[in-house]
């Protein structure tokens, strides 16, 4: 059965006006913990992010921040979580925005309008999906790449493990006229072994991940999936200016239950942009080559809608199939 907002919501926001419900709520809010979910593993490029934030948004609130990693579903299990918490602002997704349209996109039956059943608080950052080789890996730059994996023909494979590595690298491999085999791992942390050992040729790994490990000694980083060079690491080429058009921008934002009443989003938003425009949380972002990237709830939202359209078209381009 299909779930909608008010099965998600009803409650006891329903016992009150919403309007007057909200005020009375907002005036003591917060009076307990919060908690931030994640929908992937503990040490995840997703997981680093939530918890930073988690503790920057606990300082201001002065309340205990928990974080949860609810796995699974391609973060669905978290996201259905989140929508059938409380509208009260106390438990809040952190998580790829551009990552729920794309789940909503590439799901058979996701269960809900992730549009409709969550309410974005504010977005964080803007980041890329990267393109890497093991760190003794002989291509120096996507060309020499490309052309190695065409000579290896349907023995190429790739490593991915979330759905917008899904689409870069379905993206990358018709760009780029190639045969190679898509490898789907649970977490980027389960392929790095297999990129070192040169079972699967490529990765296509977040940017957390793939900025971590290349400090590490442990890949090299070949091109970035935005259109133009991230201005926090304006050393990585981007994907395009290789030659094969590849455009795609990650971001993460922060959502809560819909129906949490305005005057607590607001508050939310308020210590989510003092954390981004900190200069602790600039750091942060720009050492994982993001940049910051700060909106209101309504320009939050209104973004999200438009990614979660944009997101249906590139699953058809990418000619993703439908899981679930």
């Amino acid at each position: 059965m299909k779930l909608s907002r008010r099965r998600f919501n009803a409650g006891a926001a329903a016992l009150l006006p919403a309007a007057a419900w909200g005020t009375a709520r907002a005036q003591t809010f917060p009076s307990q913990d919060l908690h931030f979910v994640c929908g992937f593993a503990a040490g995840s490029g997703a997981d680093v992010i939530v918890r930073f934030f988690a503790e920057k948004i606990r300082q201001n609130a002065k309340r205990n921040g928990i974080v949860e990693n609810r796995v699974g579903a391609l973060g669905n299990i978290a996201t259905e979580y989140t929508a059938r918490s409380k509208p009260d602002g106390y438990t809040i997704l952190v998580t790829g925005g551009s990552a729920l349209a794309a789940t909503q996109n590439m799901m058979k039956h996701p269960g809900f309008d992730v549009g409709e059943v969550l309410k974005p608080i504010g977005t964080i950052n803007r980041q890329p999906v990267m393109i890497a080789v093991r760190k003794d890996a002989p291509w120096k730059d996507l060309k020499e790449l490309a052309a190695a994996m065409k000579q290896k023909g349907d023995k190429a494979s790739y490593a991915t493990a979330n759905s917008s590595a899904r689409v870069v690298g379905a993206m990358f491999k018709q760009k780029a006229g190639l045969d190679a085999l898509e490898v789907q791992y649970r977490t980027g942390a389960d392929y790095l072994n297999d990129l070192a050992a040169g079972n699967v040729d490529y990765g296509i790994p977040d940017n957390v991940m793939a900025v971590a490990q290349e400090k590490a000694g442990r890949l090299r980083v070949l091109g970035v999936s935005t259109a133009q060079r991230m201005q926090a690491a304006p050393n990585y080429p981007t994907i395009t200016e290789q030659g094969y058009d590849v455009k795609l921008s990650g971001w993460f934002a922060a959502f809560v239950a819909a129906g949490t009443p305005a005057p607590i989003v607001a508050q939310l938003n308020q210590w989510l942009n003092e954390a981004v425009n900190s200069p602790e949380g600039k750091k942060f972002l720009n050492d994982f080559a993001s940049d910051p990237w700060v909106h209101s709830p309504e320009e939050a939202e209104a973004l999200f809608l438009q990614e979660i359209k944009a997101w249906a078209e590139y699953v058809t381009i990418a000619k993703i199939e439908k899981q679930g």
